[in-house]
């Protein structure tokens, strides 16, 4: 489908690529990966025909389309979500106008027998049958779902896009590339800017989706969930496999061993033949044999093998200067945006020495406390930090934040004071920046090394309370491996908001969760939070219940009840049962309301009747908040009554 054939790149005097080659076929489903700064976003770029190579070919279809999300977007913010959604369907609209001109015309027209009238009605059969393909019939409800999934609501349908925050108009561009159905999407990271429930949703949706898939991201779980195919850049060449994430690294680590067994062994012949060339390079007897071993070091293919970053994982944050036991105590917490609440009386407690988690989907705020505790936002209720707190903040535009004129030495020389000046370098190589990396700007880093470049900020500064928003965001594996490493002996208290369960794990020990404006507390770690909700993965967190049942809910043996905890079961039964019904009376008054408002809004008198319009919005939001209560209801009365088996 898309032939990429002996493709070489350079950038002033680097080669990025040298002379690689790969197909994508249809249905192919592929994990870009590499270190930051390999070439993955220029590799993507170069498949959507942005971005050309020094040599070689990338041969696309001439009717082949492409659906391209990158790491940065530049967006213009003219329409509402919906007006600007529709454009995905741009040729669909074209048809159904077309149609309509057509159609108008046949009906004022009386030369049946005509040859130009049986050129409209093929013309117009023809338009019709395209636009039953594009699912014309169909469109209007492809947009609600797929904005839906992606985590907005219908009262977000007639917002100015201007309104929505960056990781909001990432999620727009994504729904206008999904419904464009291309052959091959292209994403660029783009679990992001999403919160866990529509990570889920995208990757249900990649998963069962017809096209090819070619993405770049650092998430582990949801490469391994879509991709079945990876493809690594590293040192200008690529490693192909048909296999997932996890399986691609198991076969590169048997791979490294062999190819370091090789290099180990043509260094020594390498050394061998360089000695015996200079032993007889001056007697004349052994000329052709000293020419023959010269010509056989010239023609010899040298094995690379890349530099594995073990010192890198030896950083340390500064130690964390003594503070009192109470790091912050929050009581009464409320914050609202106009009438947008978001938190609602909560209380918080940070002792010294804790590992805490937020987690929860976006806009619960998770962002929103954690800068009420560093002071950023004004709030009802007290927040207090304890005696000599030193915070050191990464927040998730950190890394945009940077001076894009500034070379990478010099934005860190720039901060850097007192003995550590004379480390720079050895800091900026441990974090992936070593020789003439040093003297890029800051402007042509990719995401990742900006974030990392970005933690080497954070790094200089004596601190001991961190607060880090989204910091893997942008980060490759082996980066978020690093980072990990060095908050695991970091002396102080540690506030992450992170919806990466692999980071978390071993990390926290104390997860927060936070939802309907409102945070729970739960001991332990991320694992010991999961088994506790009974979900497999944050993906699932705050929704997909019927999984939660199916895959971890455990039946009590009636032997193991006493005869209190039968009464509980009874009650829980009975309660639940009361619950169900009132629910169903519920909706069926709700679904009464909305056929009275489908009667009145079909009346042409009531067409310029906003508040008919806005109250029907509201009745259909309600009916499915109601829906939602009673389907989680009967799965609750559900598992209860199976814990009755006596």
């Amino acid at each position: 489908m898309v032939s990429v054939e002996n493709v070489t790149v350079n950038f002033g005097g680097f080669e990025l690529f040298k002379g690689i080659s790969f197909l994508i076929t249809p249905r192919d489903r592929i994990g870009l990966i590499g270190r930051n700064g390999a070439g993955k976003t220029t590799l993507l770029k170069m498949l959507n025909g942005k971005d050309q190579p020094n040599s070689g070919n990338v041969t696309i279809p001439k009717d082949l389309t492409m659906g391209y999300l990158p790491q940065n977007m530049v967006v213009s913010d003219t329409r509402n979500l919906k007006d600007e959604v529709v454009l995905a369907f741009e040729e669909l609209l074209s048809i159904e106008k077309e149609i309509k001109t057509i159609s108008h015309q046949i009906e004022n027209r009386t030369d049946y027998e005509s040859v130009d009238y049986l050129k409209l009605i093929d013309k117009l059969a023809e338009l019709n049958e395209r636009y039953q393909i594009l699912g014309g019939e169909n469109y209007e409800a492809e947009i609600e779902q797929t904005l839906i999934g992606l985590g907005f609501k219908r009262s977000d349908f007639n917002r100015q896009t201007s309104e929505f925050s960056g990781g909001w108009r990432m999620r727009v561009e994504l729904a206008k590339i999904i419904l464009k159905k291309p052959a091959i999407f292209l994403l660029d990271e783009p679990t992001n800017h999403l919160d866990i429930e529509s990570i889920q949703w995208l990757e249900d949706f990649l998963k069962n989706y017809n096209g090819a898939v070619v993405m770049v991201s650092h998430d582990k779980a949801f490469l391994d969930n879509i991709t079945t195919r990876t493809i690594e850049i590293s040192l200008g060449k690529i490693y192909d496999q048909k296999t997932n994430y996890s399986d691609f690294i198991k076969w590169k680590q048997e791979t490294r061993e062999q190819q370091l067994a090789a290099y180990r062994n043509q260094q020594k012949m390498i050394a061998d033949t360089e000695q015996f060339i200079e032993r007889f390079r001056y007697k004349a007897t052994k000329a052709v044999q000293v020419q023959s071993r010269v010509k056989q070091l010239e023609k010899l293919d040298r094995i690379e093998v890349e530099e594995q970053d073990n010192s890198a994982l030896r950083i340390k944050f500064p130690p964390a200067p003594r503070s009192g036991a109470v790091v912050v105590e929050g009581k009464n917490i409320t914050k609202s945006y106009g009438n947008l609440n978001v938190l609602n009386d909560i209380d918080i407690t940070i002792e010294k020495g804790e590992r805490i988690a937020f987690v929860g989907k976006n806009g619960e705020g998770k962002t929103t406390l954690a800068r009420i505790i560093l002071d950023e936002l004004k709030h009802e209720g007290s927040m207090k930090l304890g005696h000599n707190i030193k915070i050191g903040y990464f927040a998730q535009n950190q890394p945009q934040l940077l001076d894009d004129n500034k070379t990478v030495l010099e934005t860190i020389d720039h901060i850097a004071v007192g003995d550590v000046r004379t480390k720079i370098r050895d800091i900026l190589g441990a974090f992936l920046f070593s020789g003439e990396d040093v003297d890029k700007k800051v402007k042509v880093l990719s995401g990742g090394e900006r974030s990392r470049l970005a933690m080497i900020k954070l790094l200089l500064e004596p601190v001991n309370f961190l607060v880090l928003d989204e910091p893997t965001n942008h980060l490759d594996m082996n980066s978020k491996e690093i980072l990990k490493n060095a908050l695991a002996e970091f002396e102080g208290t540690i506030l992450v908001v992170s919806h990466d369960r692999e980071f978390l794990d071993g990390l926290v020990n104390c997860v927060y969760e936070f939802r309907d404006k409102k945070i729970k507390q739960h001991l332990g770690g991320i694992y010991d939070f999961l088994e506790k909700k009974k979900i497999e993965s944050l993906n699932q967190l705050g929704g997909n219940q019927a999984k939660k049942r199916n895959n971890y809910h455990k039946v009590v043996k009636t032997k193991d009840l006493s005869f209190e905890e039968k009464k509980e079961v009874n009650r829980k039964i009975s309660n639940l049962e009361k619950n169900v019904a009132t629910l169903e009376q519920k909706i069926s008054g709700i679904e009464i309301k909305i056929g009275e408002h489908d009667e009145l809004l079909s009346n042409p008198e009531n067409i310029d009747n906003p508040s008919l319009y806005e109250n029907y919005e509201k009745l259909k939001a309600s009916l499915e908040e109601t829906m939602q209560n009673w389907e989680e209801a009967n799965e609750q009365l559900e598992t209860w009554k199976e814990k009755k088996t006596w």
